[in-house]
């Protein structure tokens, strides 16, 4: 059986606005895709535009959404339709049997009963191939381009047997709205009869008919220009056919997918893969190749064309966590490029990028790229020219005047001179204070291992500004005003927002990945910080809406896992049931993690616990069942707790390493010792 066949693309998509199993999408896409792929069936639920248990189809979406929080950039849908053009969602949908399609990472298949009509659907870098057979005793075959109510032009050229154009659409608005993603379909056959019909105010759909029952479509698309999304047709599709298009997509995926293997019980092998899938999806390309071979990218916010690669949708205060230390491992490789990709968006825009999709979304604290650089260049995965110009950029971000604006870090005045972020000046105050203070950490790490001893002097003695926010009267991090004072009102151990993000203090107090020993020291040392743990996973699942004024999903999430204050459902609290290992209790942290893994994660629609953010919850799992974590990005040592699985096998970066054999008998593990194919 191949790896490829335990994965489940609808892992997480059972979910809600008000409760999430996951808010994933069921993409069909080439690893890190420039584009990809999912069924619509419902629209007006807006970014919740798929659910499993739908049975209506209104389209192929063209998507770049990463989270349904931040939404969606540069989409459209597609789909073969007869008789007639229907641009209307609410009357062109089919009904389809949700159990006989086929979602695959590689593969698309779906039969619409009310066009009597089947489609496949392979992906490619920028765009797809499909292969539609309609029935003898179906109406005329149609195919139909369906833009969004946003700024759209389409054309058709019988004789090229073409469809091109574009459209601006966007959900949350970028820096401009003239920003456009370029499309360019092309049929195997002819194309005649154009129709037209207005999908809104702005936009008009498009539709042909098409001169034979089976045929193949071709697309591709560009960010740059209508040229370059027909030179992007041209590379990938010219002379490719839909099986050779689905054997390249399920090759690529096999191969990541074989970059671990583990042996263990059927349904721990579909979450395992399915997991891995969902690791590889983000951040997406965002460069394409010019006619002279140049990477060319365009600056979303100019759209201004620049050289050189680039990548989006990828929330770093998540990410930071587990997705690219699982990369160090697994896919070494491609570092160096993301790292550069980030390091152009510096370069077009002076600041270092939190949550490019494709602009700034600027949604969560700090900014936590930092820690994405220092754990590359610590592990010797960036080239020496992009950890310099990464040590540079980091060093410059944190000197930044953002002047109000929501772009690299808040308050740094009042960080350079207090040594924390006051609440009277900034919301989530002990989030954006730890989070600077282990940022400098990251760019201390960088500095030392770059031989900048100076830089790194600085940025250590910085990193220790996260004590200046420990109440030693309640035991836990609290905010400040820029008179030294703690809050005034009385503290509430279980009041989610204010100074804390997406939770209380249980959450984000022990939020320290760089100095847990300096951390326990104020709780008085290891014993009575690992009592403090104890009392956290003791504790009801208890929240407060204060600092919301509402209920957030992220609330009911917790309460709904039985780990006491540990919100498995969310970032903050990855870390928490590692605690105890980092400490020397290995088995206690491993009996918690494999409680974790076992109740609350499993292959199914609903199998995650909370939001899986660009990989994150899934590389937790992954981390989880091989038997160790990331404490700490930027050191190059792993937390080990042993593995769940029978057997697991890193084969990745010309390496095999036998995990099982390898931590057995540890509490840490260096990078190169698991890189290394012969244990020293």
């Amino acid at each position: 059986m191949k790896y490829i066949d335990y994965v489940n693309i609808k892992q997480g998509t059972d979910s809600q606005m008000r409760f999430s199993n996951g808010n994933t999408l069921p993409l069909t896409a080439l690893p890190h895709s420039h584009a990809m792929f999912a069924p619509q069936t419902n629209c007006s639920r807006g970014s919740w535009y798929y659910h499993p248990a739908d049975h209506s189809f209104e389209g192929v979406r063209l998507t770049h959404q990463a989270s349904p929080w931040v939404n969606d950039f540069s989409y459209f849908c597609f789909m073969p339709q007869t008789d007639r053009l229907i641009a209307d969602e609410n009357n062109r949908w089919s009904g389809f049997r949700p159990a006989d399609a086929e979602l695959k990472p590689h593969r698309m298949k779906m039969k619409l009963l009310r066009y009597r009509t089947e489609f496949e659907l392979a992906p490619t870098q920028t765009g797809c191939i499909m292969r539609v057979k309609v029935a003898e005793s179906a109406a005329k075959p149609v195919f139909a381009v369906l833009p969004f109510d946003f700024d759209t032009r389409i054309n058709v050229n019988e004789n090229e047997r073409t469809i091109t154009g574009y459209t601006s659409s966007y959900t949350n608005a970028p820096y401009r709205d003239d920003f456009k993603i370029y499309f360019a379909f092309k049929f195997d056959c002819g194309i005649s009869g154009e129709m037209r019909e207005r999908s809104g105010e702005k936009a008009e759909s498009v539709g042909v008919y098409l001169e034979k029952r089976e045929y193949t479509v071709r697309l591709a698309t560009s960010y740059i220009s209508e040229a370059q999304a027909r030179l992007n047709l041209k590379r990938e599709t010219e002379n490719v056919n839909f099986e050779q298009a689905e054997k390249a997509a399920a090759d690529r995926w096999e191969d990541l997918l074989g970059r671990v293997r583990i042996e263990a019980d059927e349904e721990m092998m579909r979450t395992f893969y399915s997991c891995m899938y969902r690791a590889f999806l983000f951040p997406n390309r965002f460069y394409e190749t010019d006619a002279s071979g140049k990477a060319i990218h365009i600056n979303p916010e100019t759209l201004e064309i620049k050289e050189g690669v680039y990548y989006t949708n990828n929330g770093f205060w998540d990410t930071y966590r587990t997705v690219y230390p699982f990369y160090s491992l697994v896919l070494p490789e491609m570092l160096d490029e993301f790292a550069e990709g980030w390091l152009n968006m510096y370069d077009d825009r002076g600041t270092l990028p939190r949550w490019p999709t494709p602009s700034e979304f600027n949604c969560m604290p700090g900014t936590l790229i930092e820690a994405v650089f220092a754990d590359g260049i610590v592990k010797g995965l960036i080239s020496e020219k992009n950890a310099r110009r990464a040590l540079r950029a980091m060093v410059k971000n944190t000197e930044f005047e953002s002047h109000g604006r929501l772009i690299a870090r808040k308050c740094i005045k009042e960080y350079d001179t207090l040594g924390y972020v006051p609440y009277t000046k900034c919301n989530e105050s002990v989030n954006e204070t730890l989070d600077s203070a282990y940022g400098d950490f990251c760019i201390a790490a960088s500095a030392r291992a770059l031989g900048d001893e100076k830089t790194a002097e600085k940025y250590f003695k910085r990193s220790k500004n996260y004590r200046n926010l420990f109440d030693p009267s309640e035991g836990f991090m609290r905010g400040k005003d820029e008179f030294g004072n703690f809050r005034n009102e009385p503290f509430d151990c279980y009041l989610w927002g204010k100074d804390y993000t997406e939770g209380s203090v249980w959450q984000n107090g022990f939020a320290v990945p760089h100095d847990y020993e300096g951390l326990a020291e104020l709780y008085g040392g290891k014993k009575a910080f690992l009592r403090k743990l104890d009392e956290l996973f003791a504790s009801e699942p208890l929240y407060s809406i204060g600092g919301y004024g509402h209920e957030i999903h992220e609330m009911t999430e917790m309460a709904a896992v039985d780990l006491g204050q540990c919100a498995i459902s969310n970032q903050p609290s990855f870390h928490l049931p590692f605690l105890y290992a980092e400490f020397g209790d290995t088995e206690k942290s491993h009996a918690i993690v494999e409680k974790i893994v076992r109740e609350h994660f499993s292959s199914a629609d609903d199998g995650y616990p909370g939001d899986e953010d660009n990989g994150t919850m899934a590389c937790w799992y992954l981390f989880a069942v091989l038997g160790l974590y990331p404490m700490c990005p930027g050191k190059d040592t792993f937390t080990v707790t042993q593995p769940i699985a029978k057997a697991a096998k890193l084969c990745a970066g010309g390496h095999s390493v036998d995990l099982c054999a390898r931590l057995k008998g540890k509490k840490k593990i260096s990078y190169s010792e698991l890189t290394e194919s012969k244990a020293k």
